[in-house]
């Protein structure tokens, strides 16, 4: 045997049938395949392929392209809902004596009573290159995820989310804020908080491009980071609890009725579309939790309603308690409501989405 040739297995049996395999010399000169370099480059076609088979799977199912109908009315109805608890959160808020005068209260006490070991924390994303960078890096992985899964579709309604996440933050530049009673933060308009739909734009961008068996803690990521920023921008002195509260109302409607429109690379692939246990209890405490949160801060406001009409100094320990706690709620509820809505519209079950396309030929 020469040192230049390689050699090759060749079955053969001995008498007791057992198959082994003896190494016959093969020759490179002779050998048409040998010394070829596998090719790495992606095919053109293969995407083209792959629409076809989506094609042909889409006849047959309606469901490996689409959400179900009812999950596109949920999204929109939900959707719809959240923008007008923004809006009604704004009214309250800027409308009124007594929600002025609650804001006035938290802005000027929520760093004088909150305790030292999350205070510190708070401190932190008080510096505006920090809540940008966190958000940004969030934003960034949020789209890398979404190219590296093919998700074309997504990608696409990812950018639209954040055109309108975009467009919600140029309300602060035109709702009017009428002076109802003299206050200690800034008379001019802060509604809506650009950090915090920032911040919460891009967890919720995050929660929106991860494949299934990262939704969930994708979505307590995009919770605690909302919670963080919405509570700091009032412990920095930017903004008041309504310009908060009603930026992650805004994210949230916006991005449910983005999740109205998703459709084929928007969608978890066919074959990979499973329920989650993990979505689901996590999904039901976040939402759960959140509204408890909600009606608890909701009720403590209602029952101090008569001393901030006054502006009356014992209101202010149970108005800065409510604030956070309405605050976290909030965000809790909106990033729950995106975590279920997103599992429905993603992977509706179907006998095709479980099973997938068939396989494809081997190529040459």
């Amino acid at each position: 045997m020469s040192d230049e040739s390689e050699t090759v297995p060749s079955p053969t049996a001995n008498d007791a049938g057992v198959v082994f395999h003896r190494i016959d010399p093969v020759d490179p000169a002779t050998d048409a395949t040998a010394g070829a370099k596998p090719n790495l480059t992606v095919d053109a076609t293969v995407d083209a392929k792959r629409d076809e088979i989506d094609e042909g799977l889409a006849r047959l199912d309606p469901l490996t392209k689409r959400p179900r109908v009812s999950s596109v009315l949920v999204c929109i109805i939900a959707g719809l809902l959240l923008l007008l608890a923004a809006a009604g959160v704004w009214w309250l808020g800027v409308r009124t004596a007594q929600g002025q005068n609650y804001d006035d209260m938290v802005f000027a006490n929520l760093d004088t009573v909150m305790p030292a070991a999350p205070m510190a924390l708070l401190r932190l994303f008080t510096h505006t290159y920090v809540v940008i960078g966190v958000s940004v890096a969030t934003g960034v992985a949020a789209a890398l995820v979404t190219v590296m899964r093919r998700r074309w579709w997504l990608l696409g309604q990812l950018v639209l989310f954040a055109l309108l996440v975009f467009a919600a933050h140029m309300l602060k530049y035109r709702l009017p804020r009428p002076v109802l009673v003299n206050t200690i933060s800034n008379p001019a308009n802060s509604a809506p908080s650009g950090h915090t739909l920032l911040a919460a734009a891009a967890g919720v961008a995050l929660l929106l491009a991860v494949p299934r068996v990262w939704r969930a803690a994708a979505a307590m990521y995009a919770a605690c980071l909302a919670s963080l920023v919405g509570l700091a921008v009032i412990v920095g002195r930017w903004h008041r609890p309504t310009d908060v509260v009603m930026a992650l109302l805004l994210v949230g409607g916006l991005a449910l009725l983005v999740l109205a429109g998703s459709r084929v690379s928007g969608m978890d692939a066919p074959g990979s579309r499973f329920s989650s246990a993990g979505v689901q209890i996590v999904a039901s405490v976040m939402i759960t939790a959140g509204v408890v949160g909600i009606a608890y801060a909701s009720y403590v406001i209602w029952q101090i309603e008569p001393g901030l009409e006054l502006g009356a100094r014992w209101a202010i320990p149970a108005a800065v308690s409510s604030s956070g706690v309405l605050i976290v709620a909030v965000c809790v509820v909106v990033c729950g409501l995106g975590l279920a809505l997103r599992q429905l519209t993603a992977a509706p079950l179907t006998r095709l989405g479980l099973v997938g396309a068939p396989p494809a030929p081997p190529t040459v």
